[in-house]
């Protein structure tokens, strides 16, 4: 197993440059199910970037379903469907971007919610609230909390049962991270992290209750809270 790890220019979106070279070794075979990625340092190193930049572009590729990462092990290449979404990397990120992923994000998100709250299992609770757990963090701990908060939304779109839902989004995981940083310069870090990890409980809360209407309405409340954070207000046909 062999990685390209060069060093690349710091003009580039860092994490999604990182992660689309390693979707391109996994897609072309060069890195196989059951391959482990080199360490958060090893990359560190090579590329040339920080240990966040190479914990983001992990994120994203397990958001993607193209790795798995074991505690205190390493991050691993698994198993994945045939059919999968991977778009170009996204650049800098204008107002009108933002509405165009919101409008993706607004129906799938919604009906995941809904869908998690009647097929969810013991599991996905247990990671929602570990990712609430992590979500909290401020400080330096504070990048972790972004990552914490991908990973509720991927395990909300994987209690779902339908792989659809997962690939979705992580194909735009990239872009929701940029739409979590940009709210997180609009708003001091201990409200935003206070008002999110509120919205983030009503939606475990729902799925644990199996409530399918009450868990869309929750998702669809912390759409409008996630828009608004960055200067949008959405709009809703029913």
């Amino acid at each position: 197993m062999s990685a390209d790890l060069t060093q690349i220019s710091r003009t580039e979106h860092l994490p999604a440059r990182i992660a689309a070279r390693f979707a391109r070794q996994i897609q072309q075979g060069e890195l196989k199910p059951g391959d482990r990625l080199p360490t958060e340092n090893a990359m560190s190193k090579s590329f040339g970037v920080s240990r966040t930049v190479i914990r983001e572009a992990i994120a994203q590729l397990r958001n993607e379903g193209m790795i798995e990462t074991r505690q205190g092990v390493g991050a691993f290449v698994i198993d994945r469907p045939t059919r999968h979404i991977r778009l170009d990397d996204g650049d800098h990120m204008e107002g009108h971007d933002f509405r165009d992923l919101f409008q993706l994000r607004v129906p799938l998100e919604i009906e995941a919610a809904g869908l998690a709250a009647a097929y969810h299992r013991p599991e996905h609770l247990h990671q929602m609230d570990q990712a609430l757990i992590r979500m909290t963090a401020t400080g330096d701990q504070a990048d972790d909390g972004i990552l914490a908060d991908l990973d509720f939304h991927r395990t909300i779109a994987a209690a779902t049962g339908n792989d659809y839902f997962v690939q979705f989004l992580g194909a735009v995981s990239d872009r929701i991270l940029q739409t979590i940083v940009a709210s997180r310069t609009r708003i001091r870090l201990d409200e935003i992290v206070a008002i999110v990890n509120r919205e983030h409980v009503d939606l475990r809360d729902a799925i644990a209750a199996r409530d399918p209407i009450r868990a869309r309405n929750a998702m669809r409340a912390h759409m409008s809270g996630s828009a608004a954070r960055i200067g949008l207000r959405l709009e809703f046909f029913s």
